[in-house]
């Protein structure tokens, strides 16, 4: 197995949207990235905090690639959009890329360079916390009742039912083999 950790916004749309994909067998949402020792969601959504909401993705790579996480990721939400996805705006809903080790930062580059290369426009996603080939942010698991959270709570929060089916037709459509039956 391995794990990639990205913020794509809102922390509930990115864990839908990877829970549907091909050789993920697991997703947790948590905070990485900020300065504050143990951030709880409320801290982290005054923005004060530095964190961002972020997934921490398990998956098995002989079913799916590093590469084509990140170019799931890099589909499924807008990277183009500074500091911001949709109507959550602040730092916490970046677009960002916590690479585990320099293979990682090198596939998250060329996932980048693949997606402005493709779509004639810059993404704004960042690559962060990696020094000396070690990540350096840490991670902090979201509260228990922010897991697994379209499954349970988010199919009755009108947000949700607003932002999230949107992004998993968007991963039907344009990434139909990485679905999981």
């Amino acid at each position: 197995m391995d794990t990639a950790i990205m913020a794509g916004g809102c922390f509930w749309c990115t864990e839908a949207v990877f829970r549907d994909v091909v050789g993920v067998t697991g997703v947790e949402s948590g905070y990485i990235g900020g300065t504050t020792p143990n951030p709880t969601y409320k801290e982290v959504c005054t923005g004060h905090t530095g964190h961002a909401e972020a997934i921490r993705v398990t998956f098995d790579p002989d079913m799916i690639s590093l590469a084509e996480i990140y170019d799931v990721f890099l589909g499924t939400h807008d990277p183009t959009q500074l500091n911001r996805q949709g109507n959550d705006i602040g730092t916490q809903y970046r677009s960002a890329i916590f690479p585990l080790s320099e293979q990682q930062r090198a596939e998250a580059e060329a996932a980048i360079r693949r997606w402005n290369a493709a779509h004639g426009r810059q993404a704004v996603t960042t690559i962060e916390g990696l020094s000396g080939g070690v990540q350096t942010a840490q991670w902090y698991p979201a509260e228990d009742y922010h897991q697994d959270y379209w499954i349970g709570e988010g199919q009755r929060n009108p947000y949700c039912l607003a932002v999230i089916p949107p992004k998993l037709m968007k991963l039907r459509k344009s990434f139909q083999k990485y679905v999981k039956d």
